[in-house]
């Protein structure tokens, strides 16, 4: 007998007729190196999150690797080799990678034990003479505390940046997770709010950053920059064909996915608006069960998936609880990277430790999350609710 698939899997996919019907297209088309689907992605999804410029790229970790590299090379030098850039001790491997790559040095603090997210009551004590920056990520669809986070930054000259690869579709304050910084990331990859098979993309207001990322996107060369960009720009047009002015990569995104990406845009709303109405659904589920402790929302949270951690008499229990949902058919997995603290790579990062992370290293030993996903999945959920409640009640 075949073995039935999970009741509730940790992603699935958002597509229908239209994602295969912009596939199609581009076949037709026989342009499949980046052009003007990836353009016509861009100014949509400049439009639909009010920023003055996006930027896609093949990898939500490669939105952070040019946002970054976009700060250092930016002319105005907002961060610059061997600054600190503070940042939270739990999130994806790619939010940290490019600091370190880019020559800076990354100063982690602890998160916050409702929220998730970095604990913004620590940043004033984790400050030295070499912090310029804050590298904010909005955990599983929920935002920082961006308003509070933004001013904190002005009043000490810091330049923020925002990781939102897991919270497109989130809101606080009026405005758009990805937008309160400098620049923001955004991830559409397979098990995202959207997706465009891989990809991602930068949003910013920053014309000279835009610029800047737009030349190490492809090859630090000039092609493709407006007249009046800053970079130096050969008169003779046959110069300006391969004309390298920094030192970039190739992160450029297939027609593909900016095809697809164009209709997975138009649908982002519907798919947020249900992501919230399954987690209010969970909240309902798991309201009373004792031991279990899940995610408070900061603003508006665009829910990407549900944390749990085991507190008080289940604490050290969570190979335990994992197994029971495996065998009931739900799919879960370590919030994010844990404690990224724990993993053995950080010992070949440029990197200090703002103070203890008993958060992080409680999350690293208690905590678990399940998916969330576009469609109603309640009956999947008061499964959970149940199964929890019955592991915190000993039945």
């Amino acid at each position: 007998m075949m073995p039935q698939p999970p009741l509730l899997r940790l992603a699935t996919d958002s597509w229908d007729e239209a994602e295969y019907a912009a596939i199609d297209r581009v076949v037709a088309s026989r342009q499949f190196s980046m052009g003007p689907e990836v353009a016509a992605f861009e100014r949509d999804a400049a439009a639909l999150f009010g920023s003055r410029h996006a930027l896609m790229v093949n990898s939500g970790s490669s939105a952070n690797l040019v946002a970054i590299a976009g700060l250092v090379y930016h002319p105005n030098a907002p961060l610059q080799r061997g600054d600190e850039v503070i940042v939270p001790a739990v999130s994806w491997s790619t939010t940290f990678y490019p600091v370190h790559q880019l020559g800076l040095s990354l100063r982690f603090v602890d998160i916050d034990r409702d929220t998730l997210n970095i604990d913004l009551n620590l940043l004033e004590a984790a400050l030295t003479p070499k912090t310029k920056g804050v590298l904010a990520v909005n955990l599983l669809g929920n935002p920082v505390d961006l308003p509070r986070l933004r001013t904190f930054c002005e009043a000490h000259g810091l330049v923020l940046i925002e990781d939102n690869c897991e919270s497109m579709g989130a809101e606080i304050g009026g405005k758009q997770a990805g937008t309160y910084g400098l620049c923001g990331t955004f991830s559409t990859f397979f098990s995202h709010h959207i997706s465009t098979m891989e990809g991602g993309f930068v949003l910013t207001d920053d014309t000279v950053l835009y610029n800047t990322m737009l030349s190490l996107r492809a090859h630090g060369w000039v092609r493709g920059q407006p007249a009046d960009s800053h970079l130096p720009i050969p008169e003779d047009a046959f110069m300006r064909m391969f004309r390298f002015v920094l030192p970039g990569y190739n992160l450029r995104p297939l027609e593909m996915s900016g095809a697809i990406g164009q209709d997975q845009l138009r649908k982002l709303p519907t798919i947020v608006a249900a992501r919230r109405a399954n987690a209010d659904h969970f909240r309902a589920c798991c309201d009373g069960i004792p031991g279990i402790r899940i995610q408070a929302e900061t603003g508006r949270s665009s829910w990407f998936g549900f944390a749990i951690v085991l507190q008080e008499h289940l604490q050290g229990r969570r190979a335990e609880l994992v197994a029971r949902l495996q065998a009931a058919g739900v799919e879960c997995r370590p919030i994010v990277s844990g404690n990224f603290l724990a993993n053995p790579v950080v010992e070949l990062l440029d990197h200090s430790v703002a103070g203890p992370v008993p958060v992080a290293e409680e999350i690293d030993a208690n905590g678990l999350f399940i998916g969330n996903h576009h469609f109603p999945i309640n009956d999947s959920l008061n499964l959970v609710g149940q199964l929890l409640r019955e592991f915190a009640t000993g039945q």
